[in-house]
């Protein structure tokens, strides 16, 4: 099954926020390094979606979602960039939160979602897009697959959601439309 991409503003945001926070809240279960600890709720994982608006509505932070249809057709990926505000950064953006639910993976939705993802980054001009993502995780080879190149490890940077410090591999990319 293909995976359907579709950008969601601030409406869409809303909208989906419950959808969203379940998807979350599955990765981090299931061990993925997103920036939260286990014992991550609902109500902190909708949270955190809801904090993300006022950079969508401001047109920061562009969002993605994937669907792969089936019987519940239900948001089982997502993805987004945050623009750099600064003056002398306005060509940048960081690559955010790619994460696909453990039961939607090895379908190519995460190779999607990073596909949209880029040719949105060079449409709306952004020549570097970066991220940091967990040392050795599947994550890691999705990008290296995807034509991200390396610039290096930063160790203990950040903690699983068991709270073990991990490396961070820091990947760059010039996208292309």
């Amino acid at each position: 099954m293909t995976a359907t991409i579709t950008p969601l503003d601030a409406t869409g945001l809303r909208a989906h926020r419950d959808e969203l926070a379940a998807l979350l809240l599955a990765v981090v279960e299931e061990g993925s390094s997103l920036g939260f600890l286990a014992g991550l709720d609902h109500e902190g994982a909708a949270a955190w979606w809801d904090s993300l608006l006022p950079a969508v509505e401001e047109g920061s932070l562009a969002l993605w979602v994937s669907r792969t249809g089936g019987a519940h057709d239900r948001i089982d990926g997502t993805v987004s960039w945050h623009r750099e505000s600064k003056p002398n950064g306005r060509h940048r953006a960081e690559l955010r939160k790619l994460m696909v639910h453990p039961a939607a993976r090895g379908r190519g939705t995460a190779r999607a979602l990073l596909a949209e993802a880029e040719a949105a980054a060079a449409r709306a001009g952004v020549v570097l897009l970066f991220l940091d993502t967990e040392t050795g995780s599947g994550a890691e080879h999705v990008y290296l697959r995807a034509g991200w190149t390396e610039a290096g490890t930063i160790p203990d940077y950040a903690t699983d959601p068991q709270g073990r410090l991990h490396p961070t591999t820091l990947f760059y990319k010039h996208p292309k439309g």
